[in-house]
């Protein structure tokens, strides 16, 4: 039975580096679907309620729940605009979803991307424009990761949680 990790929150929090953490963690069969690889990389496509990334991502969901042992989701996926996403991962995922939101603060977030290469590809203000706060979903419920929990901590915690 498939079993789905949902990792969202804002731009430059640590979602990419942990949802890659895990795939390598739990291996061959683990299917990673990344917000900003599908929509800005494959799709180039705008984001919001019409965004065409919605039905490839249910494509893949349903895809990722027959065929693979594992499926993590991550990216800044606004809960509004997602929505339809939401429901297709309650029907096909069930009680099989493990989700968990980065509740930082902004400042918290401008320090993690301070170390990061993206950093210069844009900065503090396109990260201010993004942001969107306490961005919690009402379909799913999701544990908190914050600041103080380090990648390793994390990845523990998501492992554990899922009975890995």
């Amino acid at each position: 039975m498939s079993k789905l990790i949902l990792i969202r929150g804002n731009s430059a929090s640590g979602k990419t580096t942990l949802a890659k953490a895990l795939q390598a963690e739990l291996g061959e069969n683990t299917l990673l679907l990344s917000q900003d690889e599908l929509r800005r990389h494959m799709l180039i496509a705008h984001d919001g309620f019409d965004t065409p990334t919605i039905p490839l991502l249910q494509n893949l969901l349903t895809y990722g729940y027959k065929n693979c042992h594992y499926v993590i989701l991550e990216g800044i996926l606004r809960s509004d605009w997602y929505e339809p996403v939401w429901k297709t991962i309650l029907e096909l995922y069930g009680q099989n979803v493990f989700a968990y939101y980065y509740d930082l603060s902004f400042e918290d977030t401008l320090i993690r991307h301070a170390s990061r290469e993206k950093s210069k590809e844009f900065g503090a203000d396109a990260l201010k424009r993004w942001w969107n706060d306490k961005d919690y979903l009402d379909q799913i419920h999701e544990k908190k990761i914050y600041a103080d929990g380090s990648l390793e901590n994390n990845l523990e915690r998501i492992l554990n949680d899922t009975a890995i």
